[in-house]
């Protein structure tokens, strides 16, 4: 195969993580989920988004995932597909700082999407399990810092819509008068 007829099949293999449905978002009835296109999640366009929720143990998704990431790489010219299946490596490790970070990104864009899709059906604390799953899990302190922003925003959020919560508000704003 040509070089560009190996790219092109890396990008129509690669291109279906445009239409993977995300696991935890289907199985919380998530009509339209997101995809994203990182190198960590590339295997997924072929062995899908395995989560601890699917019964696959960690060692068997390691080796499918690193299985799927040698072929989709082998199209690619050599040195790009080297450094893309390295890169694969060095996050699978994570024994980098690079790694850790990107991990805490992929959490926090994990977390920050279901607090999305909680304030746009109006559903406080219905994905609390995704907020639950990181907990004390992130590393880098900028990271830490959107975290610790983002559980205020939300609880804000939840503050505002417990009827209790704003009982209890209204009756402030009444005595404060």
């Amino acid at each position: 195969m040509s070089n560009s007829k190996n790219c092109l099949e890396f990008f129509k293999q690669v291109s279906k993580l445009k239409h993977l449905e995300r696991t935890g978002w289907v199985m919380k009835g998530i009509p339209h989920p997101e995809t994203m296109c990182l190198v960590h999640d590339l295997a997924e366009c072929e062995v899908g988004d395995i989560t601890p929720h699917c019964g696959v143990s960690d060692e068997d998704k390691h080796k499918r995932e690193m299985s799927t990431m040698s072929s989709l790489t082998s199209l690619l010219n050599p040195p790009v597909g080297s450094e893309m299946f390295n890169l694969l490596k060095e996050y699978e490790a994570q024994n980098t700082p690079e790694s850790h970070l990107v991990k805490d990104l992929d959490k926090f864009d994990m977390i920050l999407q279901a607090f999305e899709y909680e304030v746009s059906n109006n559903k406080p604390g219905w994905l609390e399990e995704f907020f639950l799953s990181t907990e004390g899990k992130f590393r880098h302190p900028r990271v830490m810092s959107w975290v610790a922003e983002l559980k205020q925003q939300r609880l804000e959020f939840l503050k505002s819509n417990d009827p209790v919560q704003s009982a209890s508000n209204s009756e402030l704003k009444v005595s404060e008068k």
